[in-house]
């Protein structure tokens, strides 16, 4: 298998539906994807699985489960997607409260991706979260 972005444009499906440890399987999912198309040698590759972690964490908590994690690259953007059980918007929290566990995720989503959404489909939702490709390739982290 060659190493790089196919001309135009992948699409990468996963099932999380009744799958034990979703969140390592997501990682490792996204963590292949990554090295496949050569994005896996900068700090944003390490921010796109912590990313990752934050949207299937999330949906495992607050949204009745991962349905599918959805990666789609091109030459400009990775668009992550996290499909779960409810049309419920996720809410972030006025401020992360200090010394209390909890309440960051979409801060942590917010800050590590360029552009982040939702959009609800019959039963549930997609959390999406999108990085420019050139911050993978060169390093350059959102926010910084």
């Amino acid at each position: 298998m060659s190493v790089g972005l196919p001309s135009g444009s992948q699409r990468r499906r996963l099932a999380l539906v009744g799958v034990p440890g979703a969140v390592a399987k997501g990682r490792d999912f996204t963590r292949q994807a990554l090295r496949d198309w050569g994005w896996d040698k900068t700090e944003t590759s390490e921010d796109t699985l912590l990313l990752v972690s934050e949207l299937l964490t999330n949906a495992s908590l607050h949204a009745h489960g991962c349905r599918e994690l959805v990666l789609a690259a091109d030459e400009s953007t990775l668009h992550i997607e996290v499909h779960d059980g409810t049309t419920t918007p996720p809410v972030r929290h006025p401020a992360p409260r200090r010394g209390i566990p909890g309440g960051r995720g979409l801060y942590i989503v917010e800050r590590l991706s360029d552009r982040w959404g939702t959009h609800t489909y019959g039963t549930g939702k997609a959390v999406w979260a999108e990085i420019e490709a050139s911050r993978l390739r060169f390093g350059m982290a959102a926010g910084r």
